[in-house]
């Protein structure tokens, strides 16, 4: 399957249990799938750090006029309301207002490090909860003057990143605005101490997420009653194609079999980039479903650029050692590409890439002073461009098969050694290394994790599978 041809990728949601489980049935306790589910929220976060260089955590803000929304302003109003009439009644009622106070306290102390024992005896001392509940007995509490202190320790905790919108809290007024203020303050910087602490502990999470994927995904299984369908018909289907008959036969050449497993292995996962949504996802691979197809969409993308550059070079000859040419023209062809992922959205985009590729051609041979193409030429430069759209087309068939050579030694080389770009891709290096550094990234892990399962599912469909006849 060529890349466009299918509709965007569906999103399964779990593990798919198939309605006549081929071992007898067996029970589970509510309790072991409560455990096992939690587990696999765990892995799933584990797995998230892991595998994203870059994951942090991140404010959720819910959609604009979603009931979400509506509830957490109508609730976040209720509560402030609620707690200035309590404080302009007569004589205040402070018992909110103390209840706030205690939760920025322990807001506080929980951003604190082992080093800042001193800090921590002084945000005691000073908002010690009876202290402050004498002061508004006797009618002396003065919030204003908590709420700069409060500032003033937040101002020595926070990230760089956050001094400005600890400066602005010292110049809001009233009371109830300003603790507002910094208790919004105090969850973002909750959020700061939480992803220094993901980027402290990343190494050691990475060291162990192997170990500790494998450990879970065994416990789902154990609830499962064929946790691994979907990941066998994956292999299996490559296996096929990639059989061999001695191999097949005995299963007793270790070393065959090992390269056979190695060569199904970097077809199967080559297959992720081409999705067809047809069929389920393996199960194995459910937690990197989206950044697969995103990485899909990419190389198809990548395809298709690749295919017009040299459309458009080996027309336009004068223009094929022009660096400059090439890289903006295929920026302006990625962005007319952006929101294209099936065929019939390349159809219908292909006519202004064609008119972009035709314009920038023009421009570009006067610029460099070649001479330009004449109309019969020019007509031919659009044909040839729309006719990529097709499946068989033969520079799209080139293309993509070297994309796909490159990006399949990336992953089933035995070394790091380097790759020689392919022929005619070298506008794209920086594209195509992205792309197969992020999919190499992800492949890694996940062989790490589940390459027992697949080896076993190779190796049994080895000594399985009848041999082929002639």
């Amino acid at each position: 399957m060529f890349c466009f041809i299918s509709c965007r990728q569906k999103t399964a949601q779990g593990f798919a249990i198939p309605g006549i489980a081929a071992s007898p049935p067996k029970f589970v306790s509510l309790e072991e799938i409560v455990t096992a589910a939690n587990g696999f929220k765990n892995m799933a976060l584990a797995h998230e750090i892991a595998v994203d260089k870059n994951f942090k955590l991140q404010k959720y803000e819910p959609p604009d006029n979603s009931l979400h929304r509506l509830v957490k302003d109508v609730a976040h109003k209720a509560f402030w309301d609620t707690l200035e009439e309590k404080l302009n009644e007569v004589p205040p009622d402070y018992e909110q207002a103390m209840v706030l106070l205690g939760e920025i306290k322990e807001d506080l102390l929980s951003l604190l490090l082992p080093q800042n024992a001193k800090l921590k005896e002084e945000i005691l001392e000073v908002l010690d909860a009876d202290l402050i509940r004498q002061q508004a007995e006797r009618g002396t509490l003065d919030f204003q003057h908590y709420a700069q202190y409060v500032i003033s320790i937040m101002g020595k905790m926070c990230a760089p990143v956050r001094d400005d919108e600890v400066r602005k809290l010292t110049q809001i007024e009233g009371v109830v605005p300003v603790f507002r203020g910094i208790l919004e303050t105090l969850n973002l910087m909750k959020m700061d101490m939480a992803n220094f602490a993901i980027d402290v502990i990343r190494p050691d999470i990475i060291a162990k997420s192997v170990e500790y994927e494998k450990m879970k995904f065994a416990e789902f299984l154990k609830i499962q009653a064929d946790g691994l369908q979907y990941t066998r018909k994956w292999l299996l289907h490559h296996l096929m194609n990639a059989r061999n008959d001695d191999v097949i036969c005995s299963g007793e050449d270790k070393n065959a079999v090992r390269n056979l497993t190695a060569s199904v292995l970097g077809e199967a996962y080559l297959e992720l980039l081409e999705w067809n949504d047809l069929n389920l996802y393996p199960e194995t691979l459910m937690m990197d479903q989206g950044r697969f197809t995103d990485l899909g969409k990419k190389f198809c993308h990548l395809v298709v650029t690749g295919s017009v550059l040299l459309v458009t070079t080996s027309t336009a000859q004068p223009l094929q050692a022009v660096a400059a040419f090439k890289s903006k023209l295929k920026e302006h062809i990625n962005v007319l590409l952006e929101d294209s992922y099936t065929n019939k959205d390349l159809e219908k985009i292909m006519p202004n890439v064609a008119e972009q590729v035709v314009k920038e051609v023009a421009e570009g041979l006067q610029t460099y002073g070649f001479r330009p193409l004449d109309a019969a030429t020019e007509k031919l430069l659009k044909g040839q461009i729309m006719e990529i759209v097709k499946d068989d087309h033969k520079i799209r068939q080139l293309v993509r098969t070297r994309v796909r050579e490159f990006i399949q030694q990336s992953i089933t080389s035995p070394v790091a050694a380097p790759l020689r770009i392919p022929p005619g891709l070298s506008s794209l290096q920086t594209e195509l290394t992205a792309i197969t550094g992020q999919f190499l990234r992800l492949v890694s892990h996940n062989r790490a994790v589940f390459g027992e399962y697949y080896t076993n599912i190779i190796a049994e469909g080895v000594s399985t599978t009848p041999p082929l006849t002639e």
